[in-house]
């Protein structure tokens, strides 16, 4: 589609000075040569029977145009027209195709005459107009239905306008509405619409014994106000969106994080959030509103789709652009009920959808990606759990202090004054290193402190072998420290370029000095003053088997002094004196040695990283101490300071309060959402997760780059050449661009963008599930190859009632549901049945049979057994009590129950469900298991609803069974039936027989349809 642009440069363009006396003699060439040979060899099929790859040679413009391939012509330029190389059958595709190369003075007379400018005299064939530029949508585009301004007005009868509109289109054929239905119909087919479960007996009651003229209208705002409302159509919304919880294609990886998007909509719709703000959010939430975890789950909409899971570097941009057209298409389809993914390979063929218009929208999306975020679902349950947390925290505090002022400080106070107050010295005893040898040739000093500083050679493995020698009795541990020194990078304590090490094993043995067997020091575990991780670069690693893990200190541990202690798994005793090697092997990573290791032995029970060594501070008071002299204020604080850490009751006090700090409240949730500056979700991929920009394609294909588009909007659903009319900046220090919540600004403008089509698309959805089908019976398609509206200015009419009613869709079901059409009778006639055949008056009450979804949470509903925990994480297993909403949606594991009843594939949008009638189904319902198990639940529950007094009286038993399953009486004939088959199979046992007798119920017409 850049031929437009093609023209346009070409008019900019400097002509030859002497342009005009060429395309004289061009003109004169045309008329005499070169006419002919266009409508010899070329016109037929560029234009005249067939136009193959889009060339119209039939006029000049369309000549400039060009086709599929690009611009074929250079005006003034023979050598550097594309057409030239084509008849000469010096490049694809050749000209003539499938035909001999036309004779060289023909072709020199095309050459002379393209040199001349390429001037036509009047189109190739009588009466042809000039090549359209399909790029550009035109007002006759316009003049579609569906991309017109809605028709303002209600009918002129009195009532609800529902009827009018109805009632005026059946004058037509001289049909009126049905009479209504009986109440027990009325209330089970409301509940079951609205809930997707069927009601209860003391429901129905209520309503049948309410004689106010408000009765009706009371059970719709009740059942509206119901969380399962939401639950119910939800499912709905959810099949538009193609929501599913994996990513499909052969691996189909799990999204454990994508059900937060269900529950978002499940909450939308009961807290009858305005649809233009449900599909903003779902568009652009994380711009809209950050802050706001319902606006950020909301995004999921866009990163359901499926999505490979094994990405090689020649699939990369094929991938991205498949995603981009995956999160564009499916907007379309859901909010514009436009086919706009068709655009995607060439100019949609039936609607005004240029494929520019379509690569410019998809612009929108090029740095979209699906991210896991932590959110905090529910701030006011955080807040709460923050004022308790501190609460607490002061609790422990001033549990703490008083046990200092009250109790430490006199007993510190006394133990000055006494005899015994002298200061405590270190557990570890230093070990002189005799000998250090590296395997790598590093080369050692001693620096007279226990201490050796390596310089020299610094290998990328190497192995130190430390001796030392000891006498001393049951010693428990060894310390290795690594020490920093100024003369090292960073300090150290490590040789590595940023100052860091990596100890892969340590090992000791000891050798007594009077001879006998080197015996290995197993090490039991160890701890360390700092880690770079708890994992593979831990202390605990270094005593592992793999090479490559091993104590580092990085993250916080660069430039300082290391220790780590090693507990001996049992005591060594080394009475008469024995020699200790020690071994320390780095090859965890390149040149990653320890640079100033000292060792130390420790004798005490437990060996441990922290002592009793006196701090300097604490030590300089030694004197003071030791002869009672008074102490200042700093140098109290100092000794309390130390002395309150030896003591255990403030230890106790301390650690509650330091580990009640760690326990801060799990507020937070791990959601995935679909928006821009969050780390992505990067699967087995050998690219980067999007694209930087997005291209025109020619032919949908990524190999076929084109120019770089910047984002606009469909032409036809756009009364302002201008995006920026709708353009949002965000703000400067934003993570992201903003073209999203731009797109939605466009959406929903119902003045000047897509909001008039978007309300027209909504409320017909709303008509095709309160009855039966559509307004518009393509609920996704409102384009040319969909169904036209049987009643236009009805859909009109709705869709103005949205808009004025703030987008909330809850008044749209209480104005269609309070209507007579919606209340009709489904009782046969004849009449209107040979008169509306497909009911698309709607003068009639056509049965709807329940979805799967419907049917299974009505059995569990009348079995008492149906859980109504609402949101979370769903489940696979059919055992599940809870609705069938909360299943797990995973692409290859579809659940089976639920594929019988229909249920589709969640590959793309879908609209509507087929119904279909097939043995599986009444199959299901005989010999599933769970059938079973509810039937039998249900048994015992009409049983002991009944509370019969004597056993062999059924009918209350029966009369309680059809009350719940189908909301009304058994006619005396049922009631016989069912009593003579309880009856008949008591033989076998009442439990059974009633079971029996339950299932045969709920696999009832009856029960599955919605009357």
């Amino acid at each position: 589609m850049l031929t437009l642009f093609f023209v346009l440069a070409l008019k900019a363009q400097p002509l030859p000075p002497d342009h005009e006396e060429r395309m004289t003699k061009g003109l004169e060439m045309f008329r005499t040569d070169v006419a002919a040979i266009l409508k010899e060899h070329c016109v037929k099929c560029h234009g005249g029977e067939k136009t193959k790859g889009d060339f119209d040679l039939v006029t000049r413009e369309g000549l400039l145009l060009g086709g599929a391939e690009g611009p074929a012509v250079k005006p003034f330029s023979a050598a550097e027209s594309p057409l030239l190389k084509m008849i000469r059958h010096e490049a694809d595709p050749h000209m003539p195709s499938k035909q001999p190369k036309l004779p060289d003075d023909v072709i020199t007379k095309v050459a002379t005459w393209i040199d001349h400018g390429a001037p036509y005299e009047a189109p190739l064939i009588a009466g042809k107009t000039g090549a359209r530029d399909k790029s550009v949508v035109s007002d006759e585009d316009r003049k579609w239905w569906a991309f017109q301004p809605l028709k303002k007005g209600p009918p002129s009868a009195r009532g609800n306008p529902v009827d009018g509109f109805l009632a005026a289109k059946g004058a037509e054929k001289k049909l009126k509405l049905a009479p209504a239905a009986d109440p027990r119909t009325l209330i089970r087919r409301a509940t079951l619409d609205l809930t997707g479960l069927p009601p209860t007996p003391g429901e129905v009651d209520a309503f049948l014994a309410d004689k106010s003229a408000e009765a009706w209208e009371k059970v719709i705002n009740r059942l509206l106000d119901s969380p399962r409302y939401g639950e119910r159509w939800a499912r709905h919304w959810l099949d538009v969106a193609r929501f599913a919880e994996s990513s499909g294609f052969e691996h189909d990886y799990d999204r454990p994080n994508a059900y937060h998007y269900r529950d978002f909509v499940i909450k939308a719709l009961n807290s009858d959030l305005p649809f233009d703000q449900f599909a903003r959010w779902q568009i652009a939430g994380d711009e809209i509103d950050p802050d706001n975890p319902l606006a950020m789950m909301a995004t999921g909409f866009l990163g359901a789709g499926v999505f490979p899971t094994q990405i090689t570097a020649n699939e990369v941009e094929r991938t991205r652009y498949d995603a981009l057209d995956d999160m564009l298409a499916t907007t379309g389809s859901a909010f514009l009920g436009l086919s706009i993914g068709c655009a995607r390979c060439h100019d949609h063929k039936f609607d005004p959808i240029p494929t520019k218009d379509y690569y410019q929208m998809l612009s929108t999306f090029t740095t979209t990606v699906r991210s896991e975020v932590e959110l905090t679902l529910d701030p006011e349950k955080a807040k709460r759990d923050q004022a308790e947390q501190e609460m607490k925290a002061k609790e422990l505090t001033a549990m703490l202090t008083a046990y200092e002022n009250d109790e430490l400080k006199p007993r510190l106070k006394k133990w000055l004054t006494s005899e015994e107050a002298t200061l405590p010295r270190s557990t570890w005893q230093l070990l002189e290193i005799t000998n250090i040898i590296s395997q790598g040739g590093t080369t050692f000093k001693n620096l007279g402190d226990g201490s050796w500083l390596a310089s020299g050679k610094n290998p990328a493995e190497d192995t130190y072998t430390l001796s030392t020698t000891t006498t001393a009795r049951r010693i428990t541990g060894l310390k290795l420290e690594a020490l920093a020194h100024e003369s090292l990078t960073a300090k150290g304590p490590g040789r590595a370029g940023n100052g860091n090490f990596a100890l892969s094993k340590i090992t000791v043995s000891a050798t007594p000095f009077g001879g006998g067997a080197t015996r290995e020091v197993k090490l039991a575990k160890a701890e360390a003053t700092h880690e770079q991780n708890k994992t593979g670069l831990s202390v605990a690693s270094s005593l592992d088997e793999d090479p490559k893990t091993g104590w580092a200190v990085d993250s916080g541990g660069i430039g300082k002094d290391q220790a780590a202690a090693f507990t001996f798994a049992e005591p060594l005793d080394a009475e008469g004196g024995a020699t200790l090697t020690v071994r320390l092997e780095f090859q965890v990573n390149t040149a990653h040695c320890i640079a100033r290791p000292r060792l130390s032995l420790c004798t005490d029970a437990a060996p441990k990283i922290k002592d009793d060594t006196l701090p300097v501070t604490v030590a300089a008071l030694e004197e003071k101490v030791r002869t009672h002299a008074t102490l200042s204020a700093a140098e109290s604080t100092t000794l309390f300071d130390w002395w309150k850490q030896r003591d255990t009751g403030w230890r106790e006090r301390n650690d509650r309060l330091t580990a009640h700090a760690k326990k801060v409240p799990k507020n937070t949730t791990t959601v995935m959402i679909c928006g821009e500056g969050h780390k992505p979700i990067v699967m087995h991929s050998q690219g980067a997760p999007f694209l930087k920009e997005t291209h025109l394609l020619r032919r949908g294909d990524p190999n076929q780059k084109q120019a770089v588009v910047t984002q606009g909007f469909l032409q036809v659903l756009s009364r302002d050449s201008d995006p920026a009319r709708w353009k949002w900046e965000p703000p400067a220090e934003a993570k992201f661009s903003g073209r999203r919540r731009t797109f939605a600004n466009w959406l929903t403008d119902p003045e000047r963008g897509g909001g008039t089509l978007m309300a027209r698309v909504t409320v017909n959805r709303l008509w095709q599930h309160h009855f039966g089908r559509g307004l518009v019976a393509t609920p996704n398609d409102f384009g040319r190859t969909g169904a036209l509206p049987s009643h236009p200015e009805l859909l009109d009419y709705l869709a103005g009632e949205l808009m004025n009613n703030g987008w909330k869709l809850k008044p749209i079901h209480r104005l269609l549901m309070t209507s007579a059409a919606y209340r009709q009778s489904s009782m046969a006639d004849n009449a209107k049945v040979a008169a509306d055949p497909d009911n698309a008056f709607f003068l009639r009450r056509t049965p709807q049979r329940l979805e799967g979804e419907a049917v299974r949470d009505s059995i569990l509903a009348v079995s008492g057994l149906l859980d109504p925990t609402m949101y979370g994480r769903g489940t696979l297993d059919e055992n599940s009590r809870r609705r069938s909403v909360y299943f797990t949606v995973k692409r290859s594991q579809l659940v089976n129950s639920m594929l019988v009843f229909d249920a589709p594939e969640p590959l793309t949008s879908q609209g509507n469900r087929p119904t279909t009638t097939v043995a599986p189904q009444a199959l299901l319902l005989m010999n599933s298991p769970q059938v079973r198990t509810w039937a039998a639940a249900f048994a015992r529950r009409i049983e002991k609803e009944s509370k019969v007094e004597n056993p062999d009286d059924l009918a209350p038993i029966i009369q309680r069974a059809y009350a719940l399953a189908l909301a009304r009486e058994p006619r005396p004939r049922e009631l016989t039936a069912a009593t003579n088959f309880i009856r008949h199979g008591l033989a076998e046992g009442r439990d059974k027989a009633l079971t029996e007798f339950c299932q045969t119920l709920l696999a009832l017409n009856e029960f599955a349809y919605e009357n």
